[in-house]
């Protein structure tokens, strides 16, 4: 609580990375409920404009080396959850 919390993510791909390289975060609460999507790359970041994590999300990631973490800013308690990376890089999905 308080301290930036690091959310790693790494992945492999067969391909080459290139723009078309899609990296999605998604998060269901601890209490159950839909999943969200928090956080969007497809060459630029694209931190999500709404919800909890509006403003709390930092792309710290570089898919040229595999890795596609983001950091969140002022965690609380209330942000404990499962936090899924899904990572696309046509064509190896």
């Amino acid at each position: 609580v308080g301290e930036q919390a690091l959310l790693k993510c790494s992945f492999r791909s067969s391909s080459p990375i290139t723009e078309s390289l899609l990296v999605d975060w998604t998060y269901r609460p601890l209490a159950g409920g839909p999943m969200e999507t928090i956080f969007h790359y497809r060459s630029v970041p694209h931190p999500t404009t709404a919800g909890r994590f509006k403003d709390r999300i930092i792309w710290v990631g570089n898919v040229a080396n595999g890795d596609a973490s983001i950091a969140i800013q002022s965690p609380e308690l209330s942000d404990n959850g499962t936090f899924i990376c899904h990572v696309k890089n046509p064509p190896d999905v």
